[in-house]
């Protein structure tokens, strides 16, 4: 079999690096419970990761899948899998604790930052799972996500756009109470009531509520939430997030877990084709965390 010809969204050898491991951990647990009835070995998984992402950066259709790729039956089954068993998450927390060592930080976060993202569906995600977002007018899905001070992505909740902010933002600190001790601050919009800083203090987290100026329109940065506006920005690259095309909630978490990992991964071998500057600001204060 010739070899294909590389996708721009394809691993490089130094982003296969990263993710091989967890990768290959799986495939081994999973033979592991399985009957030994000599079936041929499974399809390679750098080839199944490679058409993955060709979906999430790409945005196309599982069924239209380029044929230099395994079956799309195959590659979606892959997914579901992976989305099941807590591959993206892991490889997102593995390659965020590796970021943050290499920009000088401790691996576990101290501080963070949540806000909501109102995108609209396709026609094949069920009505149950959508809603209305009566402030932005948006019929749809809303992204959940919180973020360390660097914008890498602690936990995402996708709902539907009609459940409030605070009733989302409830789950996500109870999350990151549970799998990030370390962290002691919080950030949070106007969007979120006074009772989610009072419960987060009972969790041991400082929240903090970060007001618009008086008579703002429009997009205007906020100090110490910029960050987090930055990493909706990051996954714009992904085509597949500019809107939600996914059956099930948990598949457009694991969408997003894996836009991050790819461009985690991109930054950590210095291929990232996009800009990690930090946007020009009047507040230059390092945010600790």
């Amino acid at each position: 079999m010739t070899e294909r010809r590389p996708y721009p969204s394809d691993l490089s050898d130094a982003r296969w690096a990263l993710v091989e491991p967890v990768l290959s951990a799986w495939r081994a647990e999973r033979r592991r419970h399985a009957l030994n009835i000599g079936r041929p070995p499974g399809h390679d998984l750098r080839e199944i990761m490679n058409a993955i992402l060709y979906v999430d950066r790409t945005g196309v259709q599982w069924r239209y899948l380029p044929h230099d790729f395994p079956p799309w039956e195959t590659v979606y089954g892959y997914f579901a899998k992976w989305e099941k068993g807590g591959v993206f998450d892991q490889l997102n927390g593995l390659l965020r604790e590796l970021v943050r060592q290499k920009e000088g930080r401790n691996a576990s976060p101290s501080a963070c930052v949540i806000d909501a993202q109102s995108v609209k569906t396709s026609t094949n995600v069920p009505l149950s799972g959508q809603g209305i977002d009566a402030g932005k007018k948006i019929v749809g899905r809303k992204r959940n996500i919180v973020t360390d001070t660097l914008g890498l992505l602690l936990a995402v909740l996708v709902t539907a756009a009609s459940v409030q902010d605070s009733v989302a933002g409830t789950q996500l600190i109870d999350h990151v109470a549970a799998t990030h001790s370390t962290v002691r601050k919080v950030w949070v919009d106007g969007g979120y009531r006074r009772h989610l800083v009072e419960h987060a203090a009972t969790l041991g987290i400082d929240m903090e509520i970060v007001q618009r100026m008086p008579g703002t329109r429009g997009f205007t940065p906020l100090p110490k939430r910029w960050t987090v506006e930055r990493t909706y920005g990051w996954l714009m690259f992904h085509r597949r997030l500019a809107r939600d095309y996914e059956t099930l909630p948990a598949r457009s978490e694991a969408m997003i877990h894996l836009a991050m990992t790819d461009l985690m991964a991109r930054r950590l071998t210095g291929e990232n084709a996009i800009s990690w500057r930090d946007p020009t600001s009047t507040d230059q204060t390092p945010i600790p965390g």
